[in-house]
């Protein structure tokens, strides 16, 4: 007999892109936390407001400390730490330019880290994307 359960891919980092709004931030973190990962965002540039607001109600909610990490920085920066970060297992690259993906695709793939960039912002597979299917064997028989 087999048995496959769909569990937690780990780490996964996401790159709000820069509309300045809570919407954006929120449809990158729940996905990922819905799966029962952790999250690494790195908020909007030009925006940042709403990701700061939202990291201090998460500090005081029941949400436990280290399920939402949120940075605050150049996301051009932060792409290749995020990309070669051994301990970062997937990203959600939909608030990234192309040519910022392409570079994140290139630091990613030493550790075969899983990149995602999704169009729609309702879709469940955001948050299949990050979760793998683990399969346990048993034998049967003598």
């Amino acid at each position: 007999y087999n048995f496959t359960s769909p569990e937690a891919l780990g780490v996964v980092g996401a790159f709000v892109d820069g509309k300045p709004s809570l919407l954006s931030l929120v449809s990158s973190i729940a996905p990922i936390i819905a799966a029962g990962n952790t999250a690494v965002v790195v908020a909007s540039e030009k925006f940042p407001l709403s990701a700061i607001t939202l990291a201090e109600v998460l500090a005081t909610s029941d949400l436990p400390g280290g399920v939402v990490n949120i940075l605050t920085g150049k996301s051009s920066e932060l792409i290749s730490w995020m990309g070669e970060h051994m301990e970062i297992d997937g990203i959600d690259a939909t608030g990234l330019s192309s040519k910022a993906m392409t570079e994140l695709k290139i630091a990613g793939a030493e550790n075969l880290k899983r990149i995602h960039s999704f169009s729609d912002i309702a879709s469940p597979a955001r948050i299949q994307a990050f979760m793998e299917n683990k399969t346990i064997w048993q034998n049967v028989g003598i």
